[in-house]
């Protein structure tokens, strides 16, 4: 038998079989499955670059988060061919765009692991929405995953569900993909570090007991610690309109570094 170029996709049919892989073995899983979608392109046609952007983050989503419980929502279906690989489709992946074989987006009746069926754009936010306020309606785990790219950005219906995400609490996480076509400064290690930080558990634990501490001080000293935490991290990754939403805002990172996704999904 020849050696296969893909051995750990092999052993992975469904995002349960990927957390069972060591940390350290994810980018090679990472490489191996961009391998695969190349090929299948290469086959059968179809968006390339949309899926090559999105192989790390893909795979940190999945071996992080507990899909298909927590759902997760491609906002432009053309990123979805490397999750499809990973959610027990690998076998008719050389189908894709073909009559009677697999959609090139996400299809709700093809899979559990696509909740909502989407090709073009800006629902993603309103959906994950929709998801996360039912679990917390019917008190059930689960969050709601949006992945929205900086074009999707551009289109009121994001911002009309970002305002009213605050709701969702932390059940509801939103992942701005910027496709490095933005004027953004390139992100570095200094970005990644500062951001690894405030999404840490530690910080955020010493970052709730000074709000429950804050809380008890005068009015005008509560207002002001809240501003110093609020301004102090806008300063060092931005995010203040994010934070003026009520999100909680982390970034940027580098989307194809596992090291640094890995943790701070977490």
């Amino acid at each position: 038998m020849p050696v296969s170029n893909t051995p750990l996709l092999d052993d992975v049919s469904l995002p349960a079989d990927l957390r069972k892989l060591k940390p350290a073995q994810l980018r090679q899983f990472a490489d191996e499955l961009r391998t695969e979608v190349i090929d299948t392109v290469s086959t059968t046609g179809g968006h390339l670059g949309a899926g090559l952007g999105v192989v790390e983050l893909t795979t940190a989503i999945h071996y992080v988060f507990n899909t298909p419980e927590d759902r997760l929502i491609w906002d432009v279906g053309h990123q979805c061919y490397p999750h499809k690989i990973i959610t027990g489709r690998r076998d008719r992946i050389r189908t894709l765009r073909q009559g009677g074989g697999l959609s090139g987006f996400t299809k709700r009746s093809e899979s559990e692991y696509d909740p909502f069926g989407a090709a073009h754009s800006s629902t993603s936010i309103s959906a994950a929405l929709g998801f996360a306020i039912a679990n917390k309606l019917n008190d059930k785990p689960g969050r709601g995953i949006a992945v929205i790219g900086d074009g999707a950005m551009s289109a009121g219906m994001a911002y009309e569900a970002m305002n009213n995400a605050e709701a969702a609490g932390n059940r509801l996480v939103v992942i701005l993909n910027d496709n490095d076509m933005s004027i953004a400064p390139p992100v570095g290690g200094l970005s990644a570090y500062l951001a690894r930080i405030v999404s840490s558990r530690e910080f955020l634990g010493v970052r709730q007991l000074a709000r429950r501490i804050a809380r008890k001080l005068p009015k005008a000293l509560h207002d002001a610690a809240r501003k110093t935490d609020e301004y102090a991290r806008g300063m060092t990754m931005g995010g203040t309109l994010f934070e003026e939403l009520g999100f909680y805002y982390v970034g940027p990172i580098d989307g194809h570094n596992l090291e640094h996704l890995i943790p701070i999904l977490e």
